[in-house]
Order: structure tokens, then C-alpha cells, then sequence
């Protein structure tokens, strides 16, 4: 279930070299230049994280190093009775999770949020519910918050890149889902009578996923369109 940035003939290439080829470094350049601040609060006290583009990839940049930090948490210390198949498929979605929040700080090159510091204190992390119940909850607000936000970015070769992201995240929401109760992979609370996933946008995201973050971060002004 490892991450596969691209196709054959560039997963030799450094993750540098991937992005610079394929216009991504070009597209990062030009985020980094761009005269918007990071690292500012808000009125609210909330981490400022850019306009128009730069705030959805920060955003979604924010998403990736939540469900990192936790599953580098879960990874290091498993709960009591776990198989080696959980083992297996718990510590590549890890590995997923690292890549997708490595390539958001590399495209986003200086102009990125700082690691955030998350708040993991409702989670048994000895407890298979507990944290396989939380995994669940992650990975579906991630696929609902990258269809939700896909629409908002302006540059295409970042939109062609979350759309691959997202195909993973709804990989590792099933792979969790069928763990807890096999054959969930798709229920009737995540996909609609289309067959679609949900979307979320960035407001609802936070809504439900702010209680995690010791650093708060403010989605106020990211593109509605």
C-alpha cells in the first residue's frame, strides 16, 4: 500500500528531481514567492495559513500531518492483540501518511505551516476500538476534505496530484473499515446513492477535527470556489 508518486520511470528519481520534471517545483517556486504570510495568528489567535492556492495546500498539508502524527503513534506502540496483518497494514498506511505530508513540505517550500503539535489524549492507543475507530474517522474526513477542497485550487498540476492522494486516502478508509467490521468498506454513511464519496468543506472539516490540533489554524480565508 506504499504511496506511488508517478509512473515507473520516475520512482528512481529523487522526490526533488519528481517535482522539478513534472512542474510541481515550478508550481512550489511560484507558491513561494507569492506575498502571502505564514506563521502569522489571526485575530482569533489561529495560525494564518495563506490565500488562494497556498492556504488550500497548507490546509491539506495540516490534515496530512494530523493523521501522521497518529498513525507514527500507533505504529510505535501497538495495541494489545494486534495481528500481524493489522501490523502490516497499520504501518503502510504510516508510511502513506509520511509521503503525502513530505510532498506537501517540499512543494510548499518556504511557505509552509511549521509541524504542528496534535492533542491525542481521547485515544486509547492500547485499545483496538479506540484506535482503529479514530482511524476510521480520519481517513474519512480526509477523503471528504480533499473532495471537498479539490475544487478550490486554481493550478492543475496540484489538483491532478491531490486527486491521486485522495484515491489512496479512500484505500487505507476501506482498508480500516473492513478491519473493524469486515465487508464496511463502503457503507451507506460515507458513499451516496451515486456510488460517491462525501465532501466536506474545509469549515465542516475543522469543525470536527479542530479538537486535535494544540495548534489551531484558521481555514477563514481559503477560496469558497
Amino acid at each position: 500500500m506504499e504511496f506511488n508518486p508517478g509512473p515507473p520511470l520516475l520512482q528512481s528519481a529523487p522526490r526533488r528531481s519528481f517535482l522539478k520534471f513534472t512542474g510541481l517545483g515550478l508550481a512550489g517556486v511560484a507558491l513561494a514567492s507569492a506575498g502571502c504570510h505564514i506563521q502569522k495568528e489571526t485575530p482569533s489567535g489561529r495560525l494564518d495559513i495563506g490565500e488562494h492556492d497556498l492556504a488550500v495546500l497548507n490546509y491539506a498539508y495540516a490534515l496530512e500531518q494530523l493523521e501522521g502524527a497518529f498513525y507514527e503513534k500507533v505504529v510505535a506502540g501497538f495495541y494489545g492483540g494486534a495481528s500481524a496483518l493489522e501490523k502490516d497494514l497499520l504501518t503502510d498506511i504510516r508510511n502513506d501518511e509520511i509521503a503525502h505530508r513530505e510532498w506537501f513540505s517540499d512543494v510548499l517550500v518556504l511557505k509552509k505551516v511549521p509541524r504542528l503539535q496534535f492533542d491525542f489524549s481521547s485515544i486509547n492507543f492500547t485499545d483496538r476500538k479506540s484506535v482503529l475507530t479514530t482511524a476510521r474517522t480520519f481517513e474519512d474526513l480526509g477523503v471528504s476534505a480533499y473532495n471537498g477542497a479539490g475544487q478550490l485550487l486554481a493550478l492543475s498540476p496540484f489538483l491532478n496530484h491531490a486527486g491521486k492522494i485522495v484515491s489512496v486516502e479512500a484505500r487505507h478508509a476501506a482498508t480500516i473499515r473492513n478491519l473493524l467490521n469486515f465487508g464496511s468498506f463502503a457503507d451507506s454513511d460515507v458513499i451516496d446513492a451515486n456510488g460517491l464519496d462525501g465532501a466536506r468543506t474545509p469549515a465542516q472539516v475543522m469543525a470536527l477535527a479542530d479538537k486535535y490540533f494544540v495548534t489551531k489554524i484558521s481555514v477563514a480565508d481559503l477560496p469558497t470556489h
